[in-house]
């Protein structure tokens, strides 16, 4: 498979697709219930403006989080300048779309109004919004007890400008790189990747005008700036200029990922490379060919085809979870497998593993699920290749044991409102006669 086909089916499989319709349709909704109370005008879907990934065009499929700003009559300004104001808005705001969607979970945050529907996973953040004359926005703040600005059209200028520029190879980046965070849990916001396309075009004209050919060693360009890039509590938002906070450090794997498009352009045109750029980009990526891989269930019996979460759940990653595994044998003191690692002691045969959640952002209620896949000639001869979704054995915890040697793996995924909004994963390498 050529590098143009496999980038060329990415990008096709990365488009928001049919999913454009039904945003539109809720977002026409809100607004014309909006406008109604608002304005008094019936069927209105005027003063309204997406924001967010799905405004600027670098969304992907698995969006769920959608921004969106309802424009505010100018005249309710002095109505609403108090310190309570921004609260009363809000809860304005939120009663209105309570009366229009009477079944579904509508609640205010501390800027906008969350419309959680149950259909389509589709969370609609609604920010009412007065509109200045340079064209930003006065937002209200419930924490602040004020209104503050925001300037989305700034954001979405630039981006546009960018991807003028760089032939539309800076929304191609910009996707690209939301599918490596959601398929390797990097909880980076979507404001902050598209800064850090941005600065990256700037930086370089190289790729200005490189066609899908070329994009593997964009890709590796890429993450080399994002590796070497210095830690950071906020960057400076394309266009607005205004402060986007990092949630988490991502250098570490756009490393990981930079060693993988190594290997990648290393195996170009064998299959290999293909199934690396998967490991960089997620299941997006295509395969030359269908393979049939084994796998089997926790009692060792071949069970069909390897599972993948995305095939169950949208994935957008927006929080963080963390898992390590602890090891034990009876009379041995128990080792975390993240410590051995980092000190070099070796994983060997006869051991309990109890993988366990070290960490996580997401609040409760929240489900778990764990995947447990097998590598090696060992776990292929043995008709044990594994690769089910599967359930923790008790809350947070996956118990497994060490029977062959290979590099195994395993991930951990959390679902919310059935997304999945973190996953982790830890290899496994057994050293001896082992396997999970």
């Amino acid at each position: 498979m050529e590098t143009s086909e496999i980038f060329d089916g990415l990008l096709g499989n990365l488009k928001v697709g049919e999913k454009v319709a039904t945003i539109r349709t809720r977002r026409d909704e809100i607004t014309k219930a909006l406008n109604k109370n608002f304005r008094s005008k019936e069927a209105c879907v005027d003063y309204k403006l997406m924001i967010g990934s799905f405004g600027r065009h670098t969304a992907i499929k698995s969006i769920s989080d959608l921004d969106m700003i309802f424009i505010l009559p100018s005249g309710l300004r002095d109505d609403y300048s108090d310190a309570n104001g921004p609260r009363r808005m809000l809860e304005r705001v939120r009663n209105v779309l309570k009366t229009r969607y009477t079944n579904t979970d509508i609640r205010v945050d501390q800027c906008v109004v969350r419309v959680q529907f149950a259909a389509n996973a589709f969370k609609f953040e609604v920010q009412p919004a007065f509109e200045n004359s340079d064209g930003s926005f006065d937002y209200p703040d419930t924490k602040a007890e004020s209104w503050k600005n925001t300037k989305p059209r700034a954001e979405i200028g630039a981006t546009k400008e960018c991807n003028d520029r760089t032939s539309t190879n800076m929304r191609h980046l910009a996707r690209m790189a939301r599918a490596w965070k959601n398929a390797n849990g990097v909880n980076v916001g979507g404001l902050v990747i598209d800064t850090l396309v941005y600065n990256f075009f700037a930086q370089t004209d190289e790729y200005d005008s490189a066609n899908t050919g070329s994009f593997d060693q964009m890709s590796l360009d890429f993450f080399a700036f994002l590796m070497n890039e210095p830690e950071k509590d906020y960057y400076m938002a394309l266009g607005s200029r205004q402060r986007v906070h990092v949630k988490t450090k991502f250098q570490a794997k756009a490393k990981k990922a930079y060693n993988r498009c190594i290997s990648a352009i290393e195996s170009e045109g064998k299959t290999a490379s293909a199934k690396k750029w998967r490991e960089v980009f997620g299941t997006s990526v295509p395969l030359t060919v269908t393979e049939t891989v084994l796998k089997a269930s926790a009692s060792g019996t071949s069970t069909g085809i390897e599972e993948f979460i995305e095939d169950r759940y949208p994935v957008d990653i927006t929080e963080s979870v963390s898992i390590d595994c602890e090891v034990i044998q009876s009379g041995w003191r128990p080792l975390w497998l993240r410590a051995m690692d980092r000190i070099g002691v070796p994983l060997m045969a006869g051991k309990q593993l109890k993988f366990q959640v070290t960490g996580c952002t997401v609040a409760e209620p929240y489900a778990l699920k764990w995947k447990v896949l097998n590598q090696g000639p060992e776990a292929e001869r043995r008709n044990m290749i594994r690769g089910d979704i599967i359930d923790s054995t008790r809350p947070g915890i996956r118990n497994e044991s060490s029977t062959f040697r290979g590099e195994h793996i395993v991930e951990c995924y959390v679902i919310k409102d059935g997304i999945v909004v973190a996953r982790d994963r830890i290899d496994v390498p057994i050293a001896t006669n082992a396997d999970t």
